[in-house]
């Protein structure tokens, strides 16, 4: 569990960049609202409805990232960058080139790091770790771009401008709330800013960059998901 939670943090952060980057499929049902909650209900699905149409529909994306993290009692942040490529129904793979090579590769039924050597350095699988099958499927519904379904795992406001649209996320679920305070999401055809906030006092923020839509993986990138 302690290595699933050092990589909880990162692989929230790249799903919920690729639920924007992966396209607008429709939301789940989901069960009826009480009478006391139908009205705010109605307000986060009309939200999440005029994200979903501004949400370019793509089956692969890929662009690179530059990423800023802070930890708490550290004057400094951590700073990386790198490229990434996303596919709906297979996953992720995060390629971090600076300041050193990694690789985060986010599956539906497993999560892995590598180092830049191609060596795994921490591995597992949903079978081997019953809480990564729980938090895969919320990761995965929310790489689907199935934004209704963040309803779900969070409480949703934000507004949508000409501009653009924001998203503010704050977990219900009392695990996830144990390490993640709050997201924040800006974008427009794609998700172009991320704003993570842990419980501990940690923080990230990443920009996508040259985010372009292609129809079909490239040969070297459907390797990374066998």
């Amino acid at each position: 569990m302690k290595g699933l939670a050092s990589l909880l943090p990162r692989a929230l952060c790249v799903a919920l960049l690729c639920g924007g980057l992966l396209g607008a499929a429709q939301g789940a049902q989901t069960a009826a609202p009480t009478k006391d909650a139908a009205s705010s209900n109605a307000a986060t699905q009309s939200l999440l409805a005029q994200v979903r149409q501004r949400v370019l529909d793509a089956p692969v994306v890929r662009g690179r990232f530059e990423q800023q993290k802070t930890i708490k009692g550290f004057k400094q942040p951590l700073r990386s960058a790198g490229d990434f490529v996303a596919a709906r129904g297979k996953g992720i793979v995060w390629h971090v080139v600076q300041p050193f090579e990694s690789l985060l590769i986010v599956k539906p039924d497993s999560l892995q790091s590598r180092r830049g050597d191609g060596e795994v350095s921490m591995q597992m699988r949903a079978e081997d770790e019953p809480v990564l099958r729980t938090v895969n499927a919320m990761l995965f519904a929310v790489m689907a771009a199935d934004l209704a379904q963040l309803t779900q795992y969070f409480e949703v406001t934000g507004q949508v401008q000409a501009s653009g649209w924001k998203l503010h996320l704050v977990p219900r679920d009392p695990m996830l709330a144990q390490w993640l305070k709050d997201v924040e999401l800006q974008g427009n055809q794609f998700v172009q800013d991320v704003k993570l906030q842990e419980a501990r006092g940690d923080s990230s923020h990443i920009r996508i960059l040259e985010a372009t839509a292609e129809r079909t993986l490239r040969a070297r990138d459907a390797a990374q998901f066998e």
